[in-house]
């Protein structure tokens, strides 16, 4: 006699190993194909808005332990927000602007110096583009739910027009002067230092 044949086990349909690093990928796509984060905002659509601005990574390269913690915990907080009722948005962004990006280029063996400005603009902006549909679906395979489709990228004309207004804005009410703060510059990456 067989001992588990005797048995009064639950029948389950839950495959007996997780296999988490394929099982991950088809939850992620089935969220997607049922457009899982438009539907919680529609279900919160009277609720409290509640907007999580990305504080954006620069486009430099693969995500790291530190871009992902970032993530997750913004996506907790998002998904928590949306549990309790409000209307919670998550809108990622990136900074693809500056020395990061020169940075990372200048790795690959491309010098500035040798080449038309424009030229080099164009390789950066390429760069930081490439880097930035990488680094959405590294985001994406967290688990991390948000506005992929529209992040706010800040080399694009419209986010450039939209820093120019509130420029503006801040000359016509003076808040833009010139004082005496000294600003420090590195001659060797031509730039001033944060």
């Amino acid at each position: 006699m067989d001992f588990k044949d005797t048995l009064q086990m639950p029948r389950t349909e839950f495959p007996m190993r997780g296999n988490l690093g394929q099982r991950e990928v088809e939850f992620q796509k089935n969220w997607e194909a049922m457009d899982l984060y438009n539907k919680v905002l529609e279900k919160n659509k009277d609720g409290v808005p509640f907007v999580l601005h990305d504080g954006p990574p620069y486009a430099n390269g693969d995500i790291h332990l530190g871009h992902a913690l970032n993530k997750v915990l913004k996506d907790f907080v998002v998904r928590y927000q949306n549990m309790i009722g409000k209307k919670a948005r998550y809108l990622p962004g990136w900074d693809t602007h500056g020395l990061p990006i020169e940075t990372a280029l200048g790795k690959k063996g491309i010098k500035r110096k040798e080449m038309p400005l424009f030229e080099y603009r164009k390789l950066c902006y390429d760069y930081a583009m490439k880097q930035v549909e990488r680094q959405k679906e590294q985001f994406k395979r967290l688990g991390v739910l948000g506005e992929w489709d529209h992040p706010y990228i800040t080399l694009t004309k419209d986010f450039e027009a939209r820093q120019i207004k509130v420029f503006a804005k801040m000359v016509e009410k003076g808040l833009i002067y010139k004082g005496l703060k000294p600003v420090y510059w590195s001659p060797s990456s031509e730039s001033a230092l944060a």
